[in-house]
């Protein structure tokens, strides 16, 4: 704050020269006493006198420019500071919004908040995230802003020490890498200009840690829903999944008007396998069909093990002719590839019973007891073969 404006220092000058013209008189009266009192003791005080005053007044001006200084670099510090705690508010909002999506198994929800807060942590600039898969691919989560570098797996391959530091890429691309116990998760990337404050390479760094751990999270979160929902002898999902699919695409037949199929089979004298073979014999020929299911069957189709040797397929917008199709493929692999047991072969069949769901039908359990009768209908018929329902029954909406 300044203690004099501009008019007020007119002003001020105007004042010194009326004093000085008021006391002109004693004034000189104490500069020809001053003059005496040099001749009569041979000193000189007014040279003295006046670069006194002047090394006073240099003084009070340099004393004034550091004060002024001083407070410039208070304010700078202030602004910094002031910057830094919107940084580290942002980061932590990132990290909230981070933490509301712990509980989700989609990638979806990262995305969406990735796209909310990265403009936000890196205003002005362009902004990519990648993460590899455990099979080693680079897949893209997130780009935000328009400036991003042509080959991102490159630069992303280049921050985790795997690729040349100088081919195809300019040395000034910025990239965070997303660690997660060691094993590198993905990179955040951003465009270098305009030039990254330390702060800011800190906040960035810390958000790259934050996106690492819920990447992980969702990650670990769908295994862990993959495996409450899978049967880990065959691979397919369990009966109670299976029956919220089924719920899920009577839904969605109802409002898209597509076909919707439902296959349920089961394996031909199990019992007589396990009586003559042993139990680790059945689970052998139950993982097998599980493979042969996965192998033959598209991976839009619901493949369960619906209870014991007996499986359901839910097969989306696919007729009954072509749930025909697709059941025999799937009854011939069975049939011609036998288990490898003790140095022997198990044949294994299996007999299918195939229904229509019908599109105004709002009951899973009516479509599998169709299903089921046509199956039973296939064993009393010599088994190791397909029936179709005998007469679709259309329910009342």
């Amino acid at each position: 704050m300044r203690v004099m404006g501009r008019n007020d220092a007119v002003l001020m000058m105007g004042l010194t020269v009326a004093l000085f013209v008021i006391f002109s008189g004693p004034v000189a009266k104490l500069l020809d006493y001053v003059r005496e009192i040099e001749a009569t003791r041979g000193l000189h005080l007014l040279p003295a006198l006046v670069i006194l005053a002047t090394i006073f007044s240099f003084h009070q001006l340099r004393k004034r420019q550091e004060i002024r200084a001083e407070s410039l670099s208070v304010a700078r510090a202030a602004q910094e500071a002031t910057e830094r705690a919107a940084e580290m508010s942002r980061l932590v909002a990132f990290g909230h919004a981070l933490a509301r999506t712990m509980d989700s198994e989609s990638s979806d929800s990262i995305r969406g908040v990735l796209h909310a807060h990265l403009p936000l942590l890196a205003p002005g600039r362009g902004v990519w995230v990648m993460t590899r898969t455990r099979a080693g691919y680079w897949q893209s989560v997130a780009t935000v802003g328009e400036s991003m570098p042509a080959d991102r797996e490159r630069a992303a391959r280049r921050a985790l020490g795997e690729a040349d530091p100088v081919v195809g890429l300019s040395p000034t691309e910025i990239c965070f890498p997303m660690i997660i116990g060691g094993v590198p998760e993905g990179v955040l990337g951003v465009a270098p200009e305009p030039t990254l404050t330390d702060h800011q390479r800190s906040v960035l760094s810390a958000a790259a840690a934050l996106l690492a751990v819920s990447l992980k999270n969702s990650e670990l979160f769908r295994e862990v829903r993959e495996n409450s929902v899978r049967d880990a002898l065959t691979g397919c999902f369990n009966r109670s999944h299976a029956l919220e699919v089924l719920d899920g695409e009577l839904r969605r037949a109802r409002r898209s008007r597509l076909p919707l199929t439902l296959v349920m089979f089961d394996l031909d004298n199990f019992k007589g396998i396990n009586d003559r073979h042993g139990h680790l014999c059945g689970d052998a020929v139950l993982a097998a069909v599980g493979a042969t299911m996965k192998t033959e069957l598209r991976g839009s189709d619901l493949k369960c093990r619906y209870g014991g040797d007996e499986f359901m397929v839910i097969l989306p917008d696919t007729p009954l002719i072509g749930a025909k199709q697709v059941s025999e493929n799937l009854r011939r692999a069975i049939a011609e590839h036998p288990i490898s047991w003790n140095d022997g072969q198990v044949m294994v069949t299996a007999s299918f019973g195939i229904t229509s769901v019908n599109q105004s039908e709002h009951d899973p359990m009516s479509a599998i007891a169709r299903a089921d009768t046509a199956l039973y209908r296939a064993k009393q018929r010599g088994r190791n073969g397909i029936e179709l329902e005998e007469q679709p029954t259309a329910l009342a909406s």
